[in-house]
């Protein structure tokens, strides 16, 4: 895809999912099949199922063993294990395999239907009906041929199967020489903790939104606030840091709105994801990204808000 391609694009507000489903057998013996989405850029391809069966030795139930897949060594997780479903065996069954936040995993589903092409003011907060499931892995779910899709937050899985992977991930030595309210979105309250304690832990004043629909809202609220009161908007927000995959609005289109609003736009933005890619720091920059950080590269987040402010600081002096 050409880079004009890409620009044009940027600000859609859209993302491309692949549904899969995994069915599943009742108590009663009766059979459902439920859907389920993830990030088309998260998926490196789809396999059969080598017929792997849990190990004995597994530190999680869900865990099937690993299988070579080019130069990787994947390990395999049984997603319908780990959401506390009875999964219907078959012969059928698929692996989706998978690489973000600079690792890579494979999860055993039933089957895959297709890549939809979704905005993200479709995606909806996810409903009471889902309280089935025992692990809080929804981040929203879409509806699509008369049926509900529930995208998975993936990070979650990985950081509920693996603790170490992203236990004190977020920290760095670093504190501000005064306290900066910052405003952070993310849908998956688990980045979403382990961000805000990174913050507060360096003299950050947190503002959280569960999504970017939420952090505009919040955004205006303060703008209007400023007006009202004649008060400087960096006074009631420092930094923005956001997501950039997010139900009701993406954290590109949150950038672009931020941007190109009058006050709110000299406010510095630093957008994040598990999946930095050329692509994506092509959008984050036509959208006036001030700064791009993928999910390992966390612990660098305080640091390099800290340094956007000052430098933001000292060129307003400059001006005036």
């Amino acid at each position: 895809m050409a880079t004009s391609e890409i620009l044009l694009e940027t600000g859609t507000n859209e993302l491309e999912i692949l549904e899969f489903y995994v069915d599943e057998t009742s108590a009663a013996g009766e059979q459902e099949r439920v859907y389920f989405g993830m990030n088309v850029a998260k998926v490196m391809q789809v396999i059969e199922n080598p017929n792997l069966a849990p190990c004995d030795y597994a530190q999680h139930p869900s865990f099937l063993g690993v299988i070579p897949l080019r130069e990787h060594i994947l390990p395999i997780i049984d997603l319908s294990v780990w959401l506390g479903m009875a999964r219907t065996n078959s012969n059928f069954d698929l692996i989706i395999a998978t690489e973000f936040s600079q690792a890579v995993n494979g999860f055993l589903v039933s089957g895959v239907t297709e890549i939809l092409r979704v905005g993200w003011g479709q995606v909806k907060p996810p409903g009471t009906f889902l309280s089935k499931f025992a692990k809080a892995a929804i981040i929203g779910t879409v509806e699509h041929n008369n049926r509900f899709i529930q995208l998975l937050d993936m990070e979650s899985i990985i950081s509920d199967l693996d603790p170490n992977m992203m236990k004190d991930a977020g920290f760095s030595e670093v504190r501000a020489k005064q306290q900066y309210p910052v405003l952070v979105a993310d849908d998956s309250q688990t980045i979403l903790d382990m961000v805000t304690r990174n913050l507060r832990a360096a003299n950050f004043m947190p503002i959280t939104a569960s999504n970017g629909q939420e952090a505009w809202d919040l955004l205006c609220q303060l703008r209007e606030r400023a007006e009202n009161e004649h008060l400087d908007i960096h006074d009631l927000v420092r930094i923005v840091i956001s997501d950039i995959e997010m139900p009701m609005l993406d954290g590109f289109t949150l950038t672009k709105r931020i941007k190109e609003d009058p006050l709110l736009g000299t406010i510095p933005v630093i957008l994040y994801s598990s999946i930095i890619t050329d692509e994506l720091r092509h959008k984050g920059e036509f959208v006036k990204a001030d700064d791009q950080v993928s999910k390992p590269e966390l612990h660098e987040m305080a640091r390099r808000a800290i340094d956007l402010i000052e430098a933001a600081a000292a060129a307003a002096t400059v001006t005036v």
